[in-house]
C-alpha cells in the first residue's frame, strides 16, 4: 500500500491523457470548498439541546465562530509547512492524507456534537479538517502547472474554481441532510457530519487515486516553447528556501494579501451591507440572492481571470485587478447616494471576480518567477497571506463600520470610509505589483544539481545563468 503511494508510482505512462488531471483536482477542491458553507451549521449547532430555540446549555454563536476560524488558520499552516513535504512525496499521497483529514475531521466533529463537547468539534473540523483543507488546496496545483505548460493559468483556474464553488454544493447538501435526519429530539447535525465525512472522503480519495504526474521534461505533443522570450517567465528553478530570500516572494505576498483583504471583507458582510445601504429597498431574500450571485462571480472569476492571464501575463492581470478595483471601490459610495442597486451589484460582482481571480492567478505567477519544480511548496508558504487577509479584511469592515455608527453616522453611510480605505490598500498593492521584477540569476538552481535540491548562491550565479 505504501509503495502504491510512492511518488514514482504516480508517474503517468505513455499515452496518458492530461485532461484526466483537472477532474482529479476538482474532486478534491469541490469537497474542501465546503468550508465556505460551514455557516449553515451555526444555527442548528446553537440549538442542539433546545432543538427549536437555544437552551441555556447550548453553544453560543461566538463559541461556534471559532470552528471556521481554526479551520482557516490550520489551512494556512498546513499549506505553509506541508508544501515542502508535498514536493517530496508527490500529490497522490498528499491528496489521500488530505482526504483522511478532511473526512475524518467531520467524523470526529460528529462525536463532539453527539457528546456536546465543543473541544472535539474544534479538534475535528477546526484542526484536523483544517489540515486537510490546506493539504488538499495546494496538492493539485503544481501538478496541473506541470501538465499544462502551454496553459498554466487555465489549468489552475479549473481546480481553484472548484474551491470557490464548493459551497454551492455543500450548502444545499448540508441543509437537505439536516432536514432528512431531523427529529423531535435531534437537529440532525451528527448524522449529517457522518454522511458528509464519508462522501467527501470517497470523492477526495478518488481524486488522489486518479492523479498522475508527468515524466521528467515532458511536454505536450506538438507544443514548442515560445521563441519570443518573456523576461517574467523563467526557464530555471528556485528552491523553496532560496525563494524566501528574494524580494519577489514578499512583494507577491503583499500583492495577494491586499487583493484578498479587499474582497474578503465584502464577502463577510455582503448581505448586511446591501440591506443597510439600500434600506427599505432590498429585502432579506434579495440580499440572500446577492450573496449567491457573488458566489457565482467568485467561482467564475477564478477560471476567467487565470485563463486570461495566459494571454495578458500575470503582472498585467494584477495591474487590472488593482486599477479597476481602486476605481470601483471609490465609486461604490456614489451608488449608495444615487440609490442605484444595479450599479452596486455590478461593481461588487466585478470586485469579487477579481478576488477569486487573485487566488487562481497567483500559483502561475509564482511558477513564472520561481520555476515549476517547487511551486507547490512556495505556493503553500505564500498562502499565509490568505490567513492574514482573513483577519484584516473583516476587522477593517466591521470595526470601522461600528466606529462610524457610534459617531452618529447612518448605517447606510457607514461603509463609505471603509471603501476608500480599501481603495488605498489596493493602491499599495498596485505599487508592490509594479515593483516585481524577474528573479536574480544568483537564486537559480544549476540544472545538474536540481535533482539534489541544491540552490546556487552568490559566486555561482554565472554558472546558473549559463545552465
Amino acid at each position: 500500500m505504501l509503495d502504491f503511494f510512492a511518488k514514482d508510482k504516480s508517474v503517468a505512462g505513455p499515452g496518458f491523457n492530461r485532461w484526466m488531471v483537472p477532474p482529479a483536482a476538482l474532486a478534491v477542491h469541490l469537497c474542501i470548498g465546503q468550508a465556505y458553507a460551514f455557516s449553515v451549521f451555526n444555527g442548528p449547532l446553537s440549538k442542539l439541546i433546545g432543538i427549536d430555540s437555544p437552551a441555556p446549555e447550548d453553544w453560543k454563536l461566538t463559541t461556534l465562530g471559532w470552528i471556521f476560524s481554526l479551520a482557516i488558520v490550520f489551512l494556512g499552516l498546513a499549506a505553509a509547512f506541508g508544501g515542502k513535504w508535498l514536493e517530496k512525496v508527490g500529490p497522490r499521497l498528499t491528496m489521500f492524507v488530505a482526504a483522511c483529514c478532511f473526512g475524518g475531521g467531520f467524523l470526529i466533529s460528529a462525536v463532539g456534537v453527539s457528546l456536546h463537547q465543543i473541544w472535539l468539534v474544534y479538534l475535528g473540523y477546526g484542526v484536523i479538517g483544517g489540515i486537510g483543507l490546506g493539504l488538499g488546496y495546494v496538492s493539485p496545483v503544481s501538478t496541473l502547472i506541470k501538465w499544462f505548460p502551454d496553459r498554466r493559468g487555465m489549468a489552475t483556474g479549473m481546480a481553484i474554481m472548484g474551491f470557490g464553488g464548493g459551497a454551492m454544493i455543500g450548502a444545499p447538501l448540508s441543509v437537505y441532510l439536516m432536514d432528512h435526519f431531523k427529529t423531535a429530539t435531534s437537529v440532525g447535525v451528527t448524522e449529517t457530519f457522518v454522511v458528509m465525512g464519508v462522501l467527501y472522503f470517497i470523492s477526495m480519495a478518488i481524486g488522489a487515486l486518479a492523479i498522475r504526474i508527468p515524466p521528467p521534461d515532458w511536454k505536450p505533443a506538438g507544443w514548442v516553447p515560445p521563441v519570443v522570450e518573456n523576461k517574467m517567465i523563467t526557464k530555471h528553478h528556485v528552491d523553496i528556501e532560496q525563494a524566501m530570500k528574494t524580494p519577489q516572494f514578499y512583494l507577491l505576498w503583499l500583492v495577494l494579501c491586499l487583493n484578498v483583504t479587499a474582497g474578503i471583507g465584502v464577502l463577510g458582510q455582503a448581505s448586511v451591507m446591501i440591506q443597510e445601504t439600500f434600506k427599505d429597498t432590498v429585502s432579506v431574500a434579495a440580499a440572500a440572492g446577492f450573496v449567491g450571485l457573488l458566489s457565482v462571480f467568485n467561482m467564475g472569476g477564478r477560471f476567467f481571470w487565470s485563463s486570461a492571464s495566459d494571454y495578458l501575463g500575470r503582472k498585467r492581470t494584477y495591474f487590472i485587478f488593482f486599477t479597476v478595483g481602486i476605481i470601483l471601490y471609490s465609486c461604490i459610495p456614489y451608488t449608495g447616494h444615487s440609490g442605484s442597486v444595479a450599479l452596486f451589484v455590478i461593481f461588487y460582482g466585478i470586485i469579487v471576480s477579481m478576488y477569486g481571480g487573485g487566488f487562481s492567478t497567483v500559483p502561475v505567477y509564482l511558477a513564472d518567477l520561481f520555476g515549476t519544480k517547487f511551486v507547490g511548496a512556495i505556493h503553500g508558504r505564500l498562502l499565509t497571506a490568505w490567513s492574514a487577509a482573513g483577519v484584516l479584511g473583516p476587522v477593517l469592515v466591521n470595526y470601522i463600520r461600528q466606529y462610524q455608527i457610534d459617531q452618529g453616522v447612518a448605517k447606510g453611510e457607514a461603509y463609505a470610509v471603509t471603501m476608500y480605505i480599501m481603495a488605498g490598500l489596493l493602491l499599495v498593492g498596485f505599487v508592490c505589483n509594479m515593483l516585481i521584477k524577474p528573479v536574480d540569476a544568483k537564486h537559480y538552481m544549476r540544472d545538474d544539481t536540481a535533482k539534489a535540491n541544491k540552490p546556487v548562491h552568490g559566486g555561482n550565479a554565472q554558472a546558473a545563468s549559463a545552465a
